[in-house]
């Protein structure tokens, strides 16, 4: 079951990277939650693309990948030009690099539950 969660998330970076948000709903539960608050796959959607809206050139590189049925782990690498502010800090425009910890849970073979922490201090860093 590992393999075919690898391969599902897999397929999940794939939508998110192509902004094919049609697809989405067959990868994420209707009832998702993200860190611990229920959004629903219609507001989950919606902070994607405003995701992709304050960064333009968002892409979602996986620098490490661990499944165990029902959970997936993920660290996540970002190179990226944001607009304006992001999570709060001042980057108008400079290109920062930075990292997501991610898990998943998945009730069958979707994906139901998001925990994400993002290295806000690796940003902070880079833009002293």
């Amino acid at each position: 079951m590992a393999t075919d969660l690898t391969r599902i998330y897999r397929n999940y970076i794939a939508c998110l990277n192509a902004q094919d948000w049609p697809n989405l709903e067959t990868l994420v539960h209707e009832d998702v939650c993200y860190n611990d608050q229920p959004l629903g796959l219609s507001k989950y959607r919606d902070m994607l693309e405003r995701d992709f809206l304050a960064i333009p050139d968002l892409f979602f590189e996986i620098s490490l990948l661990v499944a165990q049925s029902p959970y997936v782990a993920t660290r996540l690498r970002f190179n990226c030009t944001p607009r304006g502010i992001l999570f709060g800090l001042h980057v108008n425009g400079r290109r920062v690099v930075f990292t997501e910890n991610v898990f998943y849970e998945f009730l069958g073979d979707k994906i139901a539950q998001v925990w994400s922490v993002i290295d806000k201090a690796a940003i902070e860093t880079q833009l002293r």
